[in-house]
C-alpha cells in the first residue's frame, strides 16, 4: 500500500470511530503546489489514549503535547490531537497545552500556507488562516502576529528562509520585518537543529537563494557569522570577474548539481572563508592575493562543523576539500605520481566536484579538470598501480629491518609505482634487492 493511500486509510479510520481527523501541513501544501509529499501529518480530535486504542503500533514521541507517531504498512506517520498552546518561556516548548478543535489548531501553526486542512475521504480542504490565496501568490505569511509566531519557537525565522527558498516565495513584508527583527533570538536553538535546517536550505537548486535570504534576514551573523566577512572581501577581476568572494560562493551554490555528495555544499560554503583573513594587496600591481587561505581555511571549517555538529567523518573530508583546493592550479607541472597521489584521496571525487565548480564560478576555465578526468579515465585502465607493489613483510623478508629506512624504501617503491617506472611486485623486488646489494657494496668499500 503506498504512503498517501495509508494515510488516508488512517484519517478513514479515525473518522469511522467517530473522531474528525485531516491531513495537516506540509503534506497539503505540497499536494497543491504538485509536488509529492515526503510525509503525511494528521491532525484529529482523538485523544491520544484514543489514538492507542484504534492503531496497535505507536510510539508516544510527544504524548504529553499529543503526539503520537502510527506504524502503518510499512510507513511511519504523526498523528496529534487538536491542541492550542500558550506561554512558550523557553522559545521552542509551550508551558501550557490544551486540547481543542481544528481551527484553533490551525491558528498555533507557523505559516498560512502550512496552516491547511485536508479531509482525503470527501476530498475537502479547510482554509482557516487564508493560507490558499497565499499558496497561489506564492508569498510566505506568518499566521496570525508574525513576531508572537517567532517568540514561539525560534527555529521558525530559520524555517522561514528555508521554505521561501525551497519553494521560491516571497516573504511576506511585516512577516520579514519580524524575521529581521528577531534574528537574533536564533542563537538559543541548538545546533543540531539549526545544522538540520541548514542541510536543507543549501540543497540545490534553491541553495544559493537560502544564502543570500540568510544575508538579507540577518540570521547569517548568527548562523555563520564567518561568511559576512565574505561580502565586501574583493578578489582580482582577472580570475574573478563575478566580484567578491560572497559573489563568487553564491555563483557556485547555483551551480551545484541536482543531487550532489552531501559534503559538496559545505565545502563550496568554506573553500574560501579565510580569504578575509588573509587579503593582501600588491602595491606594485594593485593584484590581491590570498597567500595561505586554504590552511587557515580548513582550520576554520573545522570549528564550524564541530560547532553544528557535523559528524566527524563528514567534517573531515569536507575539511581536505579546503584544505587542498589549491593544488588543482599546479595539477599540469606535477610529476604523474603526484598527480596519482591526488587521484588515489578518498576524497578526491569531492575535491574534483569543488574545483570544477570554483572554475565555473569564476573565470570559467576547466582545463585543469579536463586533464584530471583524462588522468582518472587512465588510472581506471590500471587497477594494478592502486595496490602498493610492496609492504612491510616483504620487506623485512628480504632482510629490511624495521625502521625509518624501511618506512623511505617503502615510499621510493611507491613513488615509482605511481610514476610508472616499477609496474610488477617482482621488478619491485628486484630493484630492492640491487639497492640491498649497492648498500652492502658501499659499507665494503668503506672498511676497506
Amino acid at each position: 500500500m503506498s504512503l498517501r493511500t495509508t494515510a488516508s486509510e488512517i484519517v478513514k479510520r479515525l473518522q469511522k470511530a467517530g473522531f474528525e481527523a485531516f491531513w495537516v501541513g506540509g503534506c497539503v501544501r505540497d499536494l497543491f503546489l504538485k509536488r509529492e509529499p515526503e510525509d503525511y501529518d494528521i491532525a484529529t480530535a482523538a485523544r491520544p489514549e484514543q489514538i492507542e486504542a484504534l492503531f496497535p503500533r505507536t510510539v508516544p514521541v510527544g504524548r504529553q503535547f499529543g503526539v503520537l507517531l502510527v506504524l502503518e504498512e510499512g510507513h511511519q506517520f504523526q498523528v496529534a490531537t487538536f491542541r492550542a498552546e500558550s506561554d512558550y518561556q523557553d522559545g521552542r516548548h509551550p508551558d501550557r497545552v490544551t486540547f481543542g478543535d481544528a481551527r484553533a489548531d490551525a491558528s498555533r501553526r507557523d505559516f498560512t500556507i502550512n496552516g491547511l486542512f485536508y479531509d482525503p475521504v470527501v476530498e475537502r480542504l479547510y482554509d482557516w488562516v487564508a493560507g490558499e490565496p497565499d499558496l497561489d501568490a506564492r508569498i510566505l505569511r506568518a499566521i496570525g502576529v508574525a513576531e508572537d509566531r517567532f517568540a514561539e519557537d525560534h527555529l521558525r525565522l530559520l524555517r522561514a528562509v528555508r521554505f521561501a527558498a525551497q519553494l521560491d516565495f516571497q516573504i511576506e513584508e511585516k512577516t520579514f520585518e519580524a524575521l529581521k527583527k528577531n534574528a537574533s533570538s536564533i542563537v538559543t536553538v541548538s545546533a543540531e537543529r539549526v545544522r538540520d535546517e541548514l542541510i536543507k536550505l543549501f540543497h540545490p537548486p534553491h541553495a544559493a537563494r537560502g544564502l543570500d535570504l540568510l544575508r538579507q534576514s540577518g540570521l547569517l551573523a548568527h548562523v555563520l557569522p564567518e561568511l559576512v566577512a565574505t561580502i565586501p572581501c574583493e578578489q582580482s577581476p582577472d580570475y574573478h570577474p563575478e566580484g567578491t568572494v560572497y559573489n563568487h560562493i553564491l555563483r557556485m551554490l547555483e551551480l551545484m548539481p541536482p543531487d550532489p555528495e552531501p559534503s559538496l555544499p559545505w565545502a563550496v560554503l568554506f573553500h574560501d572563508v579565510a580569504k578575509p583573513l588573509t587579503s593582501s594587496r600588491d602595491p606594485r600591481t594593485g593584484s590581491i592575493h590570498f597567500y595561505g587561505h586554504e590552511t587557515l581555511g580548513a582550520q576554520m571549517a573545522e570549528e564550524i562543523l564541530l560547532r553544528l555538529r557535523f559528524p566527524r567523518r563528514q567534517t573531515d573530508e569536507i575539511v581536505a576539500c579546503v584544505n587542498q583546493h589549491m593544488q588543482f592550479k599546479d595539477v599540469p607541472q606535477m610529476r604523474k605520481a603526484t598527480v596519482r597521489r591526488m587521484l588515489l584521496r578518498p576524497t578526491f571525487p569531492l575535491e574534483l566536484a569543488l574545483h570544477r565548480l570554483d572554475c565555473l564560478g569564476s573565470h570559467g576555465r576547466l582545463d585543469h579538470y579536463d586533464f584530471l578526468i583524462g588522468e582518472a579515465e587512465e588510472l581506471a585502465r590500471q587497477p594494478e598501480i592502486k595496490p602498493p607493489l610492496m609492504n612491510g613483510t616483504d620487506l623485512i623478508a628480504l632482510g629490511i629491518d624495521p625502521g625509518p629506512a624501511m618506512g623511505a624504501l617503502l615510499a621510493e617503491i611507491r613513488e615509482q609505482q605511481l610514476q610508472g617506472e616499477l609496474t610488477s611486485s617482482e621488478q619491485a623486488r628486484a630493484w630492492v634487492q640491487a639497492q640491498i646489494a649497492s648498500r652492502r657494496a658501499g659499507r665494503s668499500r668503506e672498511t676497506n
